[in-house]
């Protein structure tokens, strides 16, 4: 009886493995060309993204609103009653007068303070101790940013929105 001896040598697995890697990255590759030409960028690696929040927290209650608004917005078919509801839910019965009357002066949309739809946004806690204050800063289809500073009350509604909040205090805290 023979025996035979089989000898690996990192050179013949190397190949193996780099043809295992080519043969299950060809498709992939594929799929990224054809996504890329499609959208007409580059192919580039996925990443995987998370938001967080709780529905306890003014900051988070803020960027909920401004994301489900802005959504409502960018739908012209369905998003007027979907703004209304925001509006009545998120914003202090009082407020929602003042804003109503901002916007009959400006011929814009008082929670935007614009006549167009951002792009954008994100949402930052600006610092208080009886109420929250955060700044929303939008950015524009040119790539231009506004900020806005908005004050919601302990339980969780705008009682403002403006270039300063309600304390005085402009973006950053000044």
């Amino acid at each position: 009886m023979t025996s035979t001896t089989i000898t690996r040598t990192p050179g013949r697995r190397a190949a193996l493995v780099a043809g295992l890697v080519a043969v299950t990255a060809l498709p992939l590759a594929i799929t990224a060309s054809a996504s890329a030409e499609a959208t007409g960028g580059s192919a580039k690696a996925t990443v995987s993204r998370s938001v967080s929040g709780q529905p306890t927290d003014s900051v988070t209650r803020i960027a909920d609103f401004y994301g489900a608004y802005i959504d409502a917005q960018s739908d012209p078919d369905t998003g007027g009653k979907l703004v209304t509801e925001l509006r009545k839910y998120y914003v202090r019965a009082d407020y929602l007068e003042k804003l109503e009357a901002w916007e009959e002066k400006n011929h814009a949309d008082g929670v935007l303070r614009a006549q167009n739809v951002p792009q954008k946004w994100t949402v930052r806690d600006n610092g208080t101790t009886d109420y929250t204050e955060a700044v929303v800063t939008q950015t524009w289809g040119d790539g231009t940013t506004t900020k806005l500073v908005v004050d919601m009350t302990r339980d969780h509604k705008i009682i403002h929105i403006g270039a300063k909040g309600i304390a005085g205090k402009g973006i950053g805290g000044k």
